[in-house]
């Protein structure tokens, strides 16, 4: 194979060294394994950045993709397509790819011309509908798999009914070290005479550190100079958003214990050469994981081949690897269960060290320089069959099929128009006013804002300080004993109104419901899902049908993730009742709506009906929402084929002459986002294209042919008149920009990543 392989020029994407995850150790000593058994063959990295700027990463590394950043992994596929790769190895794992269950990856794959050898670090026994659904794409663009475990083998046919003839079965590649007693590195580390436990890997909560430091003061009591190494820097994703805490609580439970002088905890992600030389100090090796669902861990891969007797909670490569005899198995979670088999291996030499061999035996498989082999033979094999058919038409694609080139996302505005209180509700040109205050509608819109913004991995300073702001405003809003929220502060904070408008109390439950179904963060859900349930009984005794829209979206957002809310489940089917009563009484063969007037926010009540009416599985419901949606998508759209929103001077009577000015941009948002929720819900491409309409009348697409939106700050002209565009930049207007763009950007991933993309508008 070494001699006469024709695979050339392979590209291993995933993440890359000095990146600290698994992932980013695996693609490295992957590419150097295969680089150094086959020198003919050229090696370079695509790498996979999470945070702005990127690691200093060294020449492997040709290209980087911005992990959200859709565009940059379409930019990444053509230059391996002009690069003429003869082979693509992919790392997937669900954690380093952007877009809905990293479904961004989709897109790259789409693109590329040549075979793609896919090596799954995670197969999901039960994945979520959105998870499943990439895995089943991913298998069907990829020439070959390959996954670490016979059960991973088993569950990919089983579970996602992969072609078994596509799977190669390869184990995790280990570095290749002796059979070295323990003693000999220990002096090193300063534990010379000591017996030695060890776990190593990036540390979080789902490690189970904590059951062995239960489980120490019972092995201590019988080998009272057992010494345990917890070697690993925190997990970054763990560091970013809650720092240290998991450490910290480890801490105090080992003095909490009176063992601190038996634990040591090395603060720091270690080159290969560091640790092999911890692993060699081990006497036995200790993995107390409490997930069950861990196809593959190489911790554990380098500690077995390295000849070490290991400890383990049963997760599946454990469950595996360790049978036979070449380890021990305890239940998750039993620091009892770990102290046995740890004190009964420390006491039975024969017993350990028989263990050891069979593991270092099963090991000299594992050595890089046999999975680089083994690798090799998956390449070549590609390289016969192909790239998948699925992405042999893309070879002709020509440039007009690719997607929509949407503005740059910018906040400079919005972060101008926050201070510490909230955002502002109006501005004079570009300046904030502060004479007119803040208002909770415009908080509620730009909490719901910073969410989807976390949702497209913007999870930067700024919007999380404006999540947090606004979220404290809702919250200060709230008047406990009406069960209202104010709506209009003034600059030197106080309430001017007595409470606010029923459409005001629609909107905060529709931006709280939002905080519940989406946030990623644990505080802004409880915080949200406790005021939601305080503000939302009033809402069945409202007149307004937007207030029942508003609310009938939040709720949906709501249930999300507590869909078995009954008392939530009920006020929907009240609100939902209400609003199709509404349009039942109102429509006639010439006129489809909810009321005898379209006024403002109009689009939010057929969305509603949209959302609603699928959610509860009433296709009368849902058809009478895409039905009035439809109807007027063409009552606003111009003889020229833009949009053309009522007009707020003076709105559109029934009978009466409509208002054709001044245009509001909260009606292209209100279009946007209802079309985009039929798009979602229909999977008919005309909503979405219908939406795209919406949102380019934002950027020049409308009766002036003048663009709203400035392209330096973000911000977004209060309207269009009959001869100019507004040119103070409110928050409402800023506002709906944004948040069409947010969504816009959202559906777009979704659209390229999970089918081939199509020209919008072109």
């Amino acid at each position: 194979m070494k001699e006469t392989s024709k695979v050339r020029k392979i590209a291993f994407v995933g993440d890359h060294l000095p990146r600290k995850c698994g992932i980013a150790t695996f693609t490295s000593d992957l590419l150097a394994a295969v680089a150094s058994a086959h020198p003919q063959s050229q090696c370079f990295s695509v790498s996979v950045n999470d945070i702005k700027g990127g690691y200093d990463y060294p020449e492997a590394v040709r290209f980087e993709i911005e992990e959200q950043d859709l565009s940059s992994y379409l930019r990444a596929a053509d230059f391996l397509n002009i690069s003429n790769v003869d082979i693509v190895c992919l790392q997937h794992e669900f954690g380093i790819y952007g877009g809905p269950a990293g479904g961004h990856i989709l897109a790259f794959l789409r693109e590329l011309r040549m075979p793609v050898v896919t090596t799954l670090h995670t197969v999901l026994r039960e994945p979520r509908a959105d998870q499943r659904r990439v895995m089943q794409e991913l298998i069907s663009l990829s020439t070959r798999l390959v996954v670490m475990t016979e059960r991973g083998r088993q569950m990919l046919q089983e579970v996602y009914g992969a072609p078994p003839a596509k799977i190669d079965l390869i184990a995790h590649g280990i570095p290749d070290v002796g059979f070295v007693d323990p003693t000999y590195f220990k002096d090193q580390f300063g534990v010379e005479g000591k017996v030695v436990l060890l776990t190593f890997g990036l540390l979080s909560p789902n490690k189970g550190i904590e059951y062995v430091l239960k489980a120490l003061p019972q092995i201590l009591a019988e080998f009272p100079n057992v010494v345990y190494i917890v070697l690993g820097a925190t997990h970054p994703n763990e560091l970013r958003e809650h720092g240290e805490a998991y450490r910290v609580s480890l801490e105090m439970l080992a003095k909490k214990n009176k063992i601190e002088k038996n634990v040591i905890f090395y603060n720091d992600f270690v080159d290969i050469e560091n640790l092999k030389e911890f692993i060699g100090a081990a006497d036995l090796y200790i993995t107390p994981y409490l997930n069950e669902a861990q196809i593959t861990s190489g911790t554990l891969a380098y500690a077995f081949g390295a000849g070490k007797a290991v400890v383990s909670t049963p997760y599946w490569h454990a469950a595996e690897l360790l049978a036979e005899d070449r380890g021990v198995l305890v239940p998750f979670g039993d620091a009892r269960a770990m102290a046995r088999e740890v004190i009964g291996l420390l006491g039975d030499d024969t017993r350990r060290h028989a263990m050891r061999k069979n593991a270092y035996r099963m090991g000299r498989e594992m050595v890089w320089s046999n999975v680089a082999q083994l690798y090799m033979r998956s390449f070549e094999l590609a390289r016969l069959q192909g790239a998948a058919p699925s992405r042999k038409s893309l070879v002709t694609k020509t440039l007009d099929r690719r997607p929509r080139e949407l503005p740059t996302l910018k906040l400079d505005h919005l972060l101008r128009m926050t201070d510490s209180t909230g955002v502002f509700q109006h501005a004079t040109f570009s300046v904030p006013n502060f004479s007119e205050g803040y208002c909770t509608d415009d908080n509620a819109r730009a909490f719901i804002l910073a969410i989807l913004l976390g949702e497209l991995g913007e999870e930067s300073e700024p919007v999380r300080g404006v999540a947090t702001t606004t979220a404290a405003f809702l919250q200060h809003a709230f008047n406990g004993q009406t069960k209202r929220f104010h709506n209009h502060l003034s600059f030197d904070r106080r309430w001017v109104d007595k409470q606010g408008s029923e459409d005001c109390q629609g909107r905060a439950l529709w931006a709280l419901g939002v905080g519940v179904g989406r946030s990623l963060f644990p505080s802004f859900q409880a915080m949200a899902g406790q005021l939601f349930a305080l503000a939302l009984p009033p809402l069945t005794e409202f007149t307004s049908p937007r207030a029942w829209a508003f609310g009938l979206i939040g709720i949906h957002e709501y249930l999300r993730r507590l869909s078995g809310d009954s008392l939530v489940n009920q006020t929907r089917e009240t609100l939902t009742a209400k609003l199709l009563g509404l349009l039942q009484q109102n429509t006639t063969p010439d006129w489809c709506w909810f009321e005898q007037e379209l006024s403002y926010d109009n689009a939010k009540l057929a969305h509603a009906l949209i959302l609603s009416g699928r959610a509860t599985g009433q296709p009368e419901v849902f058809q009478r929402g895409l039905d009035a949606l439809r109807w007027l998508n063409e009552i606003q759209i111009s003889e020229n084929g833009h949009f053309r929103p009522i007009g707020s001077n003076g709105f559109y009577h029934r009978g009466g002459q409509r208002a054709n000015f001044d245009q509001q941009p909260i009606e292209a948002q209100a279009m946007v986002s209802a079309c985009l929720e039929a798009y979602r819900a229909t999977s008919d491409v005309w909503w979405y294209e219908q939406a795209q309409r919406a949102f380019d009348w934002f950027i020049g697409w409308n009766d002036l042919g003048l663009e709203l939106y400035c392209p330096e700050s973000g911000a977004c002209g209060d309207g269009l008149h009959v001869d100019r565009v507004n040119r103070n930049e409110g928050a409402e207007s800023t506002l709906a920009f944004v948040l069409s763009l947010a969504e816009m950007r959202l559906a777009q991933n979704m659209l390229t990543s999970f089918k081939e993309p199509i020209a919008i508008g072109a």
